[in-house]
């Protein structure tokens, strides 16, 4: 089965970085842009072409897998699994980037681990998004009182019998290091809510730079983040953070489901692997794409700190 189909494509501008560089290079993480992701983006990102957001229709697969490894990429699946009429690509690591559930609910949570495990994948990472608020750690942050520690604890231990859950942790899979990461800027009450601001850089610092594959629930400014009113929920901080330190080869993510799709500032491949479009139908294609075997890989293996953002 080949790559997901892409709805839209062309280029956005063209790519001038060291011009962006210099703002990066000027920019105090957590100002007035970290509140104004759209005018940012208007003003500044696409300003004059000033830096390259190409969207592309997929990625170019490999007919022999033998020396390399496919990821398949999914988000926003909203306790929807059975509605899905397609089907799921095989590869070597299935990656779902959260929003799996409504509401966060056990039986929710079980149905999606009940579908995971017919899945043939071999490695299947997960990470929680906004609507998973029983998942949220901090008591009384989100809406209808969700969150519970006895509820939190029997949810993610019924999910880690099926997949990696990861909550800002880094692993290595198959030799690269891929981190995920719920968080994103504060969308309607949901879960894993952070301010804009110095709460999302504190958050972003978090990520490794080593790190080459990134999973976060929401997008960076710019990329796959243009909700229906054409307001932009992306991070800019995020971005920042993305195209300064780490420099992942992919950012996967969904939570902006009318935005789906691939985009490349020509550094990291943006992917918002979004399943349910705006009206919560599981219509939208997986994003496949494979990475060269590294010589003697480690299949699966957490690296320890989460902190080692200064190699």
């Amino acid at each position: 089965m080949s790559a997901a189909r892409i709805r839209r494509s062309g280029k956005m501008g063209n790519n001038n970085s060291s011009t962006f560089q210099e703002f990066w290079d000027q920019r105090s993480a957590g100002d007035q842009w970290s509140g104004s992701p759209t005018q940012f983006v208007q003003k500044l990102l696409l300003k004059d072409s000033v830096q390259k957001v190409e969207r592309l229709e997929g990625f170019t697969l490999q007919e022999d897998r033998t020396d390399y490894i496919r990821f398949v990429c999914v988000s926003d699946t909203h306790d929807q699994t059975e509605r899905i009429n397609f089907e799921i690509p095989e590869g070597d690591v299935l990656i779902h980037a959260g929003d799996f559930t409504q509401v966060g609910m056990f039986h929710e949570v079980n149905h999606f681990a009940d579908w995971l495990d017919t899945l043939p994948h071999p490695t299947k990472v997960v990470i929680p998004g906004n609507h998973e608020l029983s998942f949220d750690p901090r008591p009384g942050n989100t809406r209808g009182g969700y969150t519970d520690s006895v509820t939190r604890d029997k949810c993610i231990a019924r999910l880690k019998q099926s997949c990696v859950l990861l909550e800002d942790e880094l692993i290595d899979v198959h030799g690269y290091k891929l981190y995920g990461s719920p968080w994103q800027p504060e969308f309607g009450g949901w879960a894993y809510n952070l301010k804009r601001g110095k709460e999302c850089v504190d958050c972003w610092s978090k990520i490794p730079t080593q790190t080459e594959i990134l999973v976060t629930h929401g997008p960076p400014a710019g990329h796959g983040d243009i909700c229906r009113n054409n307001v932009r929920a992306g991070c800019v901080d995020l971005l920042q953070t993305i195209q300064t330190r780490v420099k992942p080869l992919y950012h996967i993510f969904g939570h902006i489901h009318e935005d789906g799709g691939i985009t490349t500032d020509g550094q990291t491949n943006y992917i918002n692997a979004s399943t349910c479009d705006l009206r919560y139908n599981p219509c939208q294609w997986p994003v496949v794409f494979d990475m060269k075997k590294k010589d003697n890989p480690i299949s699966l293996t957490r690296t320890g700190s989460n902190n080692d953002v200064n190699e």
